[in-house]
Protein backbone atom coordinates (compact mmCIF):
# COMPACT_ATOMS: atom_id res chain seq x y z
CA UNK A 1 0.00 0.00 0.00
CA UNK A 2 1.10 3.41 -1.36
CA UNK A 3 2.26 6.06 1.60
CA UNK A 4 -0.78 8.46 2.20
CA UNK A 5 1.39 10.79 4.80
CA UNK A 6 2.00 13.18 1.71
CA UNK A 7 -1.15 12.94 -0.18
CA UNK A 8 -1.88 16.10 -0.70
CA UNK A 9 0.25 18.25 -2.98
CA UNK A 10 0.50 22.53 -1.94
CA UNK A 11 1.40 23.53 -5.87
CA UNK A 12 -2.53 24.22 -6.27
CA UNK A 13 -5.12 26.95 -5.53
CA UNK A 14 -8.32 25.41 -3.72
CA UNK A 15 -11.09 27.22 -3.08
CA UNK A 16 -12.55 26.39 1.04
CA UNK A 17 -12.80 29.17 2.78
CA UNK A 18 -10.23 29.41 5.90
CA UNK A 19 -11.60 30.16 9.24
CA UNK A 20 -10.77 33.25 11.08
CA UNK A 21 -8.29 32.64 14.13
CA UNK A 22 -9.91 34.07 17.63
CA UNK A 23 -8.01 33.94 21.27
CA UNK A 24 -10.84 32.35 23.49
CA UNK A 25 -11.89 34.22 26.20
CA UNK A 26 -11.31 33.41 29.81
CA UNK A 27 -15.21 32.40 30.20
CA UNK A 28 -15.06 29.83 26.61
CA UNK A 29 -11.73 28.89 28.43
CA UNK A 30 -13.11 28.05 31.66
CA UNK A 31 -15.83 25.70 30.15
CA UNK A 32 -13.04 23.61 28.15
CA UNK A 33 -13.23 20.13 29.08
CA UNK A 34 -9.70 19.07 31.06
CA UNK A 35 -9.39 16.01 29.19
CA UNK A 36 -6.98 16.03 26.62
CA UNK A 37 -7.29 13.83 23.71
CA UNK A 38 -3.95 12.49 24.12
CA UNK A 39 -5.17 10.49 27.51
CA UNK A 40 -7.97 8.39 24.97
CA UNK A 41 -7.32 4.94 24.75
CA UNK A 42 -6.19 3.79 21.28
CA UNK A 43 -9.25 2.35 20.54
CA UNK A 44 -11.67 5.25 21.90
CA UNK A 45 -8.81 7.49 19.55
CA UNK A 46 -8.99 5.49 16.23
CA UNK A 47 -13.02 5.42 16.43
CA UNK A 48 -13.31 9.26 16.87
CA UNK A 49 -10.74 9.34 13.76
CA UNK A 50 -12.06 7.05 11.76
CA UNK A 51 -15.88 9.36 12.03
CA UNK A 52 -13.36 12.26 10.50
CA UNK A 53 -13.54 13.05 6.81
CA UNK A 54 -10.37 11.92 5.22
CA UNK A 55 -9.22 15.50 4.44
CA UNK A 56 -9.51 16.46 7.73
CA UNK A 57 -8.02 13.30 9.29
CA UNK A 58 -4.64 14.01 7.24
CA UNK A 59 -4.27 17.18 8.20
CA UNK A 60 -4.23 16.05 12.11
CA UNK A 61 -1.80 13.56 11.75
CA UNK A 62 0.76 16.14 11.71
CA UNK A 63 -0.25 16.82 15.09
CA UNK A 64 1.88 13.75 16.59
CA UNK A 65 3.67 10.79 15.99
CA UNK A 66 0.79 8.90 18.08
CA UNK A 67 -1.67 10.11 15.13
CA UNK A 68 0.27 9.64 12.49
CA UNK A 69 0.88 5.84 12.62
CA UNK A 70 -3.18 5.51 13.26
CA UNK A 71 -3.34 4.94 9.19
CA UNK A 72 -1.71 1.78 9.24
CA UNK A 73 -3.66 0.13 12.32
CA UNK A 74 -5.58 -2.71 11.67
CA UNK A 75 -8.58 -2.06 14.06
CA UNK A 76 -8.53 1.74 12.98
CA UNK A 77 -8.98 0.58 9.43
CA UNK A 78 -11.64 -1.73 11.12
CA UNK A 79 -13.71 1.25 12.50
CA UNK A 80 -13.25 3.01 9.16
CA UNK A 81 -15.12 0.35 7.50
CA UNK A 82 -17.96 0.55 9.94
CA UNK A 83 -18.39 4.04 8.53
CA UNK A 84 -21.78 3.60 5.73
CA UNK A 85 -21.10 6.51 3.50
CA UNK A 86 -18.41 9.09 2.74
CA UNK A 87 -18.75 12.24 0.94
CA UNK A 88 -18.00 11.30 -2.84
CA UNK A 89 -14.63 12.99 -4.49
CA UNK A 90 -14.63 13.43 -7.89
CA UNK A 91 -11.40 12.06 -9.94
CA UNK A 92 -10.87 14.58 -13.33
CA UNK A 93 -9.57 13.45 -16.06
CA UNK A 94 -7.90 15.79 -18.73
CA UNK A 95 -7.62 15.33 -22.55
CA UNK A 96 -4.52 13.34 -21.39
CA UNK A 97 -4.46 12.23 -18.23
CA UNK A 98 -1.24 13.76 -16.44
CA UNK A 99 -2.43 14.69 -12.79
CA UNK A 100 -4.95 12.89 -10.39
CA UNK A 101 -6.62 16.28 -9.53
CA UNK A 102 -9.66 15.59 -7.43
CA UNK A 103 -12.86 17.55 -6.39
CA UNK A 104 -14.10 16.93 -2.47
CA UNK A 105 -17.65 17.53 -2.16
CA UNK A 106 -17.22 17.48 1.87
CA UNK A 107 -14.85 20.78 1.54
CA UNK A 108 -15.60 22.16 -1.52
CA UNK A 109 -12.68 22.48 -3.36
CA UNK A 110 -9.77 20.76 -5.36
CA UNK A 111 -6.92 18.61 -4.32
CA UNK A 112 -4.31 17.14 -5.97
CA UNK A 113 -3.03 13.03 -5.20
CA UNK A 114 0.33 11.96 -5.79
CA UNK A 115 0.44 10.74 -9.12
CA UNK A 116 -0.29 6.80 -9.18
CA UNK A 117 3.05 4.59 -9.10
CA UNK A 118 1.71 2.30 -11.99
CA UNK A 119 1.36 4.97 -14.44
CA UNK A 120 5.47 5.22 -14.00
CA UNK A 121 5.55 2.33 -15.84
CA UNK A 122 6.36 1.93 -19.29
CA UNK A 123 3.52 -0.32 -20.02
CA UNK A 124 0.98 1.70 -18.42
CA UNK A 125 2.31 5.39 -19.07
CA UNK A 126 -1.03 6.10 -21.37
CA UNK A 127 -3.43 4.70 -18.72
CA UNK A 128 -6.85 6.33 -18.24
CA UNK A 129 -9.73 6.03 -16.39
CA UNK A 130 -12.51 3.82 -17.48
CA UNK A 131 -14.84 2.97 -14.57
CA UNK A 132 -15.43 3.22 -10.77
CA UNK A 133 -17.22 1.85 -7.91
CA UNK A 134 -17.36 2.15 -4.02
CA UNK A 135 -13.64 3.76 -3.11
CA UNK A 136 -11.89 1.95 -6.42
CA UNK A 137 -11.25 3.24 -9.93
CA UNK A 138 -10.42 1.39 -12.83
CA UNK A 139 -7.98 2.31 -15.69
CA UNK A 140 -7.42 0.73 -18.65
CA UNK A 141 -3.72 1.12 -20.33
CA UNK A 142 -3.50 1.30 -25.04
CA UNK A 143 -2.77 -2.56 -24.96
CA UNK A 144 -6.21 -3.50 -22.94
CA UNK A 145 -4.28 -4.44 -19.83
CA UNK A 146 -7.09 -3.30 -16.33
CA UNK A 147 -5.42 -1.52 -13.18
CA UNK A 148 -7.75 -1.29 -10.52
CA UNK A 149 -6.67 1.32 -7.76
CA UNK A 150 -7.58 3.47 -4.57
CA UNK A 151 -6.55 6.93 -5.50
CA UNK A 152 -6.28 7.48 -1.56
CA UNK A 153 -3.92 5.00 -0.66
CA UNK A 154 -2.07 4.21 -3.75
CA UNK A 155 -3.05 0.73 -3.63
CA UNK A 156 -2.92 -0.58 -6.76
CA UNK A 157 -3.58 -4.00 -8.67
CA UNK A 158 -3.24 -5.79 -12.42
CA UNK A 159 -5.94 -7.30 -13.89
CA UNK A 160 -5.32 -10.13 -15.88
CA UNK A 161 -5.85 -9.81 -19.75
CA UNK A 162 -9.27 -10.81 -20.55
CA UNK A 163 -9.39 -13.88 -22.90
CA UNK A 164 -11.52 -12.44 -24.95
CA UNK A 165 -9.99 -9.98 -28.52
CA UNK A 166 -14.24 -9.19 -29.60
CA UNK A 167 -14.97 -5.47 -29.85
CA UNK A 168 -15.70 -3.60 -26.92
CA UNK A 169 -19.05 -1.51 -26.36
CA UNK A 170 -19.06 -1.33 -22.67
CA UNK A 171 -17.10 -1.34 -19.10
CA UNK A 172 -18.61 -1.46 -15.97
CA UNK A 173 -18.03 -2.08 -12.07
CA UNK A 174 -19.99 -3.26 -9.67
CA UNK A 175 -18.27 -3.30 -5.79
CA UNK A 176 -19.48 -5.58 -3.16
CA UNK A 177 -21.60 -3.99 -0.41
CA UNK A 178 -20.38 -6.63 2.08
CA UNK A 179 -17.00 -6.35 1.71
CA UNK A 180 -16.00 -2.70 -0.79
CA UNK A 181 -12.72 -4.90 -1.06
CA UNK A 182 -14.50 -7.66 -3.80
CA UNK A 183 -15.02 -5.94 -6.86
CA UNK A 184 -16.45 -7.03 -10.77
CA UNK A 185 -15.40 -5.66 -13.83
CA UNK A 186 -17.95 -6.11 -16.67
CA UNK A 187 -17.67 -5.74 -20.33
CA UNK A 188 -20.03 -5.94 -23.09
CA UNK A 189 -18.46 -7.37 -25.92
CA UNK A 190 -19.22 -8.92 -29.83
CA UNK A 191 -20.55 -6.97 -32.70
CA UNK A 192 -24.53 -6.32 -33.03
CA UNK A 193 -26.81 -8.46 -33.16
CA UNK A 194 -24.34 -11.14 -31.47
CA UNK A 195 -23.33 -9.58 -27.81
CA UNK A 196 -22.05 -11.22 -25.46
CA UNK A 197 -20.32 -10.30 -21.92
CA UNK A 198 -17.24 -11.11 -19.85
CA UNK A 199 -16.88 -10.47 -16.41
CA UNK A 200 -13.53 -10.68 -13.59
CA UNK A 201 -14.85 -11.30 -10.17
CA UNK A 202 -12.43 -10.32 -7.75
CA UNK A 203 -12.95 -12.92 -5.38
CA UNK A 204 -11.55 -15.54 -7.66
CA UNK A 205 -9.06 -13.20 -9.12
CA UNK A 206 -10.21 -14.53 -12.66
CA UNK A 207 -12.17 -13.87 -15.89
CA UNK A 208 -15.78 -15.77 -15.78
CA UNK A 209 -16.43 -17.62 -18.99
CA UNK A 210 -18.18 -15.31 -22.03
CA UNK A 211 -21.80 -16.11 -22.04
CA UNK A 212 -23.94 -14.77 -25.10
CA UNK A 213 -26.71 -12.18 -24.78
CA UNK A 214 -30.30 -12.78 -26.60
CA UNK A 215 -31.77 -9.90 -28.16
CA UNK A 216 -35.16 -9.25 -27.03
CA UNK A 217 -37.33 -5.94 -28.87
CA UNK A 218 -40.05 -5.78 -25.33
CA UNK A 219 -41.49 -3.34 -28.12
CA UNK A 220 -39.69 -0.71 -27.17
CA UNK A 221 -37.25 -0.06 -29.96
CA UNK A 222 -38.00 1.26 -33.49
CA UNK A 223 -36.58 -1.14 -35.46
CA UNK A 224 -35.90 -5.39 -35.00
CA UNK A 225 -31.95 -4.75 -35.61
CA UNK A 226 -29.27 -2.95 -34.59
CA UNK A 227 -27.15 -2.37 -37.32
CA UNK A 228 -23.33 -0.93 -37.20
CA UNK A 229 -24.68 2.92 -37.79
CA UNK A 230 -23.57 4.39 -40.87
CA UNK A 231 -21.88 7.72 -40.93
CA UNK A 232 -24.86 10.72 -41.61
CA UNK A 233 -23.41 13.88 -42.66
CA UNK A 234 -25.33 17.23 -42.49
CA UNK A 235 -24.96 21.17 -42.52
CA UNK A 236 -25.36 22.50 -39.53
CA UNK A 237 -26.92 26.32 -38.90
CA UNK A 238 -23.70 27.61 -38.70
CA UNK A 239 -23.39 26.20 -42.56
CA UNK A 240 -20.66 23.50 -41.08
CA UNK A 241 -20.58 20.04 -42.03
CA UNK A 242 -21.42 18.15 -38.74
CA UNK A 243 -21.25 13.85 -38.51
CA UNK A 244 -24.27 12.48 -36.24
CA UNK A 245 -21.68 9.49 -35.22
CA UNK A 246 -20.54 11.07 -31.11
CA UNK A 247 -16.86 11.55 -30.35
CA UNK A 248 -16.51 10.65 -27.22
CA UNK A 249 -13.80 11.71 -24.28
CA UNK A 250 -11.25 8.69 -24.17
CA UNK A 251 -12.35 7.84 -20.80
CA UNK A 252 -15.86 7.64 -21.34
CA UNK A 253 -15.50 6.02 -24.77
CA UNK A 254 -16.91 2.77 -23.05
CA UNK A 255 -19.44 5.03 -21.25
CA UNK A 256 -21.90 2.88 -18.68
CA UNK A 257 -23.56 2.39 -15.61
CA UNK A 258 -24.03 -0.77 -13.73
CA UNK A 259 -27.42 -0.76 -11.79
CA UNK A 260 -28.72 -3.89 -9.36
CA UNK A 261 -32.94 -3.36 -9.48
CA UNK A 262 -34.80 -4.27 -6.98
CA UNK A 263 -35.79 -8.13 -7.60
CA UNK A 264 -31.78 -8.38 -7.96
CA UNK A 265 -31.38 -8.25 -11.52
CA UNK A 266 -28.18 -7.32 -12.54
CA UNK A 267 -28.92 -4.43 -15.96
CA UNK A 268 -25.55 -2.74 -17.78
CA UNK A 269 -26.70 0.47 -19.61
CA UNK A 270 -24.45 1.81 -22.46
CA UNK A 271 -24.39 4.26 -25.23
CA UNK A 272 -24.47 2.75 -28.98
CA UNK A 273 -22.18 3.94 -31.53
CA UNK A 274 -25.12 6.04 -32.87
CA UNK A 275 -26.20 7.29 -29.40
CA UNK A 276 -29.24 4.91 -28.92
CA UNK A 277 -29.19 3.07 -25.63
CA UNK A 278 -29.15 -0.38 -24.48
CA UNK A 279 -29.63 -2.55 -22.21
CA UNK A 280 -28.63 -5.86 -20.91
CA UNK A 281 -30.23 -7.77 -18.33
CA UNK A 282 -26.71 -9.75 -16.85
CA UNK A 283 -29.29 -11.86 -14.98
CA UNK A 284 -31.65 -12.95 -17.63
CA UNK A 285 -28.72 -12.41 -20.21
CA UNK A 286 -30.76 -10.54 -22.99
CA UNK A 287 -31.31 -7.13 -24.18
CA UNK A 288 -32.73 -4.47 -25.50
CA UNK A 289 -32.28 -0.94 -27.52
CA UNK A 290 -34.57 1.86 -25.87
CA UNK A 291 -36.15 4.29 -28.53
CA UNK A 292 -34.00 7.69 -29.34
CA UNK A 293 -34.83 10.45 -27.67
CA UNK A 294 -34.31 12.66 -30.54
CA UNK A 295 -33.88 12.25 -34.22
CA UNK A 296 -30.49 10.98 -35.31
CA UNK A 297 -30.19 14.19 -37.77
CA UNK A 298 -30.24 16.12 -34.51
CA UNK A 299 -26.78 17.87 -32.93
CA UNK A 300 -26.63 16.60 -29.51
CA UNK A 301 -23.80 15.27 -26.66
CA UNK A 302 -25.60 12.54 -24.63
CA UNK A 303 -24.29 10.61 -21.64
CA UNK A 304 -25.70 7.89 -19.01
CA UNK A 305 -25.58 8.39 -15.09
CA UNK A 306 -26.61 6.33 -12.28
CA UNK A 307 -28.53 8.24 -9.33
CA UNK A 308 -30.39 6.06 -6.67
CA UNK A 309 -30.25 2.72 -8.61
CA UNK A 310 -31.91 4.50 -11.50
CA UNK A 311 -30.45 5.12 -15.23
CA UNK A 312 -30.93 8.76 -16.09
CA UNK A 313 -29.80 10.20 -19.62
CA UNK A 314 -28.24 13.78 -19.76
CA UNK A 315 -28.73 15.46 -22.61
CA UNK A 316 -27.17 18.57 -24.25
CA UNK A 317 -29.12 19.78 -27.53
CA UNK A 318 -29.07 22.80 -30.05
CA UNK A 319 -32.50 23.15 -31.91
CA UNK A 320 -33.57 26.85 -33.29
CA UNK A 321 -30.12 29.28 -32.11
CA UNK A 322 -30.82 27.65 -28.89
CA UNK A 323 -29.28 25.27 -26.41
CA UNK A 324 -30.39 23.15 -24.31
CA UNK A 325 -29.61 20.52 -21.00
CA UNK A 326 -31.92 17.79 -19.89
CA UNK A 327 -32.01 15.20 -17.63
CA UNK A 328 -34.63 12.11 -18.93
CA UNK A 329 -35.40 9.03 -17.15
CA UNK A 330 -37.12 5.66 -19.17
CA UNK A 331 -40.66 4.50 -17.56
CA UNK A 332 -40.54 1.20 -18.66
CA UNK A 333 -44.21 0.43 -18.33
CA UNK A 334 -45.34 2.88 -20.43
CA UNK A 335 -42.47 2.65 -22.36
CA UNK A 336 -41.76 6.62 -22.75
CA UNK A 337 -38.87 9.11 -22.08
CA UNK A 338 -39.96 11.69 -19.50
CA UNK A 339 -37.94 15.34 -18.44
CA UNK A 340 -36.59 15.12 -15.07
CA UNK A 341 -34.96 18.41 -14.91
CA UNK A 342 -33.05 21.39 -17.06
CA UNK A 343 -30.90 23.60 -16.60
CA UNK A 344 -31.63 27.18 -16.30
CA UNK A 345 -31.67 28.62 -19.93
CA UNK A 346 -29.95 31.70 -18.57
CA UNK A 347 -26.96 29.10 -17.65
CA UNK A 348 -27.54 26.99 -20.92
CA UNK A 349 -26.81 29.56 -23.24
CA UNK A 350 -23.57 29.94 -22.50
CA UNK A 351 -23.28 27.16 -24.37
CA UNK A 352 -25.18 27.61 -27.21
CA UNK A 353 -23.40 27.32 -30.31
CA UNK A 354 -20.42 26.25 -29.19
CA UNK A 355 -20.57 22.64 -30.37
CA UNK A 356 -20.13 21.57 -26.16
CA UNK A 357 -19.73 18.24 -25.46
CA UNK A 358 -20.34 16.76 -22.19
CA UNK A 359 -19.50 13.58 -20.01
CA UNK A 360 -21.26 13.18 -16.39
CA UNK A 361 -21.29 11.15 -13.69
CA UNK A 362 -23.88 10.26 -10.77
CA UNK A 363 -23.99 10.35 -7.23
CA UNK A 364 -26.50 9.89 -4.76
CA UNK A 365 -28.53 12.66 -5.44
CA UNK A 366 -26.61 14.88 -7.91
CA UNK A 367 -24.79 14.96 -11.14
CA UNK A 368 -21.51 16.09 -12.02
CA UNK A 369 -21.64 17.18 -15.70
CA UNK A 370 -18.27 18.04 -17.55
CA UNK A 371 -18.75 20.23 -20.29
CA UNK A 372 -16.04 21.03 -22.99
CA UNK A 373 -15.28 22.46 -26.35
CA UNK A 374 -12.90 24.42 -28.33
CA UNK A 375 -14.25 27.57 -26.81
CA UNK A 376 -15.24 26.69 -23.02
CA UNK A 377 -15.02 24.14 -20.36
CA UNK A 378 -17.28 24.21 -17.44
CA UNK A 379 -18.16 21.73 -14.07
CA UNK A 380 -21.98 21.87 -13.24
CA UNK A 381 -23.31 19.90 -10.11
CA UNK A 382 -26.83 19.12 -10.53
CA UNK A 383 -28.67 18.31 -7.05
CA UNK A 384 -31.91 16.57 -8.05
CA UNK A 385 -33.65 16.63 -4.92
CA UNK A 386 -33.59 20.83 -4.91
CA UNK A 387 -33.47 21.09 -8.96
CA UNK A 388 -30.24 23.66 -7.78
CA UNK A 389 -27.51 23.70 -10.52
CA UNK A 390 -23.84 25.21 -9.63
CA UNK A 391 -21.15 25.96 -11.36
CA UNK A 392 -17.80 24.63 -9.98
CA UNK A 393 -14.58 27.01 -9.47
CA UNK A 394 -12.13 26.85 -11.60
CA UNK A 395 -9.70 24.78 -11.21
CA UNK A 396 -6.28 26.59 -11.12
CA UNK A 397 -2.52 24.67 -10.73
CA UNK A 398 0.59 26.98 -11.23
CA UNK A 399 -1.75 29.65 -12.19
CA UNK A 400 -3.43 28.00 -14.87
CA UNK A 401 -6.64 27.47 -14.99
CA UNK A 402 -7.67 23.41 -16.01
CA UNK A 403 -9.69 22.25 -18.49
CA UNK A 404 -11.55 18.50 -17.92
CA UNK A 405 -13.05 16.48 -20.17
CA UNK A 406 -14.84 13.41 -17.51
CA UNK A 407 -14.74 12.82 -14.30
CA UNK A 408 -15.39 9.48 -12.05
CA UNK A 409 -16.87 9.39 -8.37
CA UNK A 410 -15.72 7.31 -5.87
CA UNK A 411 -15.57 7.37 -1.66
CA UNK A 412 -12.63 8.06 -0.41
CA UNK A 413 -11.63 5.07 1.65
CA UNK A 414 -8.14 4.24 3.48
CA UNK A 415 -9.47 0.74 4.60
CA UNK A 416 -9.95 -0.62 1.00
CA UNK A 417 -7.35 -3.00 -0.50
CA UNK A 418 -7.01 -4.22 -3.95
Amino acid sequence: MGSIGSLFSNNMNTVSAKSLKRKPSEESQSIISPFPLSELNQDLLERILSRLPPSSFFRLRSVCRKWSTISSSPTFLRACSGIQCRDPWFLMVEQSFTQSIIFDTSEGNWKNLNHPNFLNQTQFSKSIPVASSGGLVCFRSPSGQFIVYNPVTGDCKEIPLAPSSQNLHAIAMNSSNKDPSLYKIVLVLGEFPNLSVGIFDSKKNQWEDEFALRKTDGNLSESNDIDEPETIYFLSKAGDVVSTNIQRSPSKQYSSVLIVEGNGEEIIYFLGHSGTIVSCNLTQKTYIEYPRLLPINFEYSIDLVECNGEMLVVMLSDFLETTSLRIWKFLKEEKLWIQVTAMPVSMSHEFCGKKADINCVGCADSILICISSSECNSYVMCDLVDNAWVELPKCFVNGKAKGFMSAFCFEPRMEISV
